[in-house]
Order: C-alpha cells, then structure tokens, then sequence
C-alpha cells in the first residue's frame, strides 16, 4: 500500500508553468530517485509536497488521507500547515542550521518547540525534555556526530552540518524524508561521507524521496527513478529500466550529457 501518492500536481509561477501533471506513489520504505536537468521542477516539487509552496491543481494523500486537495478549501488551511508538513522532513541544500545553537540544541529545537503544546508538558516537562535529548543524541550517533554535539555549526565542516541538518529532519519522526540536492552545496571530498549516511537510512528501509544530481548514487541506492523535464515526469522505473534501458529520447540525451561530463 502507498505511503504518498501525488495525483496530477500543478504548479505555475507567474506566466512560468513549473510543474504540469505530476503523478506518482511511493511506498513505505521505498528509495525513489528524482533526476533532470536544472530548472526541470525537482525542488518545486518538493517544496509542494512540504507545503512550502501551494500547489495549483492536483491532491497528495499521505496514508490514504487527504492532505492537500486544490479543489477543497477545507485542506488548505493556514492552521493546518505545521501539522501536514510533519509528515515530510526536508533535509535542504544549504543546511540552513541555527548558528548561535550546538548541534544537539539544532537537532532537538523543533521537537522540544512541538512538546509545549503537549497538554501534560508542564507537569512532565523534565521527562519530556529529556527523551527528545535522548533521541538527538541517538540520531547523532546514527549520523556518526556524537563527539559534536556541543560543537556549533561554524566549529564542524560543511559534510558535518549537512550530517547535523538529516539528524535534525530525522527528529520529528516523518513519515518520508526528502532531500534536496543535499551535496551540491559540498566540496566533493566532503559529498561522500553524506551519501554513506543517506545509503545507511535507505539500508535502514527509510522512505525517501532524494532530488540529486548523483547519478551513480541513484542507481545504487535507489529503488525508483524519477526523470522529470521541463516540469513533467518523463520517466519512471527501477534504475536498472531508467540508466541501462531508457525507453524516452529526452531520457537518453539527459544520461548522455551525464556519461559524457
């Protein structure tokens, strides 16, 4: 059964038609890979799905509910955002961390902010408090940081913080994790030690949806690929259908451009 499935998103900015009847479905641990070109919808698309931007048409359905439906005003209410988007962690290009917190206080802000709405958080605050400490320290051991978790972010190399910004993601438990083009920002000697820990969540059975740019990453670590340009999905298959058989011609140009970079 689908985790998430998107049916005919659209999204224009503008005259400028970004994304034109997207549909697709993922499933409960499933790695799905989107490529393409720049400027093809990648990021919109996950910023649609994050409810960073509000989509045109279409209905994303998270666990068989309804979380967006464009025709239907009553799913898309300003004081419903916060809730609807955690179900979609977002791990961004930049790391976008605090840098006047450590990165414990990084990873667990968010959840410790979400605790005081909790009806026994006054009464519970120790207990509370401590658990989400737990599990940030948890998530930065999952993410090989447990010696840096007092250090700040200008203290730790950019791999680190992008290592900092997926614990982070991790913290509010969502139920797919999204990243978006998360080394570009990244020396490549530092690209590495990020994949390791985006492949360990995949062996992990994490659901995620990974924008890259990592051809050899997504044909490894993938379970589907997504080929999106000039906002439609072009392509869809497993890696071995999309890198060694591609079936569309704009599919096979965009892979020849890569072969040949």
């Amino acid at each position: 059964m689908a985790i998430l499935e998107v049916k005919a998103i659209e999204k224009s900015f503008d005259n400028t038609h970004v994304l034109k009847d997207i549909n697709f479905s993922l499933e409960k641990g499933e790695v799905m890979a989107i490529i393409g070109s720049s400027g093809s919808g990648k990021t919109t698309l996950l910023r649609c799905l994050n409810f960073l931007e509000r989509p045109d048409k279409g209905t994303i359905i998270v666990n068989n509910e309804v979380i967006f439906d464009a025709m239907d005003p009553s799913t898309q209410k300003e004081s419903e955002v916060r809730k609807k988007r955690l179900h979609f962690g977002l791990v961004f290009q930049n790391f976008n961390l605090f840098p006047q917190y450590t990165v414990l206080k990084n990873v667990t802000l968010a959840a410790e902010l979400l605790a005081k709405e909790r009806s026994d958080y006054k009464q519970n605050k120790k207990v509370i408090i401590e658990e989400i400490q737990e599990r940030g320290k948890t998530l930065l051991s999952q993410v090989g940081l447990s010696d840096k978790m007092n250090f700040y972010p200008h203290m730790i190399s950019g791999g680190q913080q992008q290592r900092v910004a997926i614990a982070r993601a991790l913290a509010l438990e969502p139920d797919i994790l999204c990243f978006d083009e998360p080394t570009s920002a990244l020396d490549p000697e530092l690209t590495g030690e990020v994949l390791r820990v985006i492949k360990g969540l995949a062996e992990r059975n994490t659901t995620m949806i990974i924008v890259t740019h990592e051809m050899d990453f997504a044909r490894d670590v993938a379970d589907r690929v997504i080929f999106m340009d000039d906002g439609v999905i072009v392509e869809q298959g497993s890696p071995q259908e999309v890198f060694a058989n591609p079936k569309e011609e704009r599919t096979k140009q965009f892979l020849a451009r890569y072969n040949n970079a």
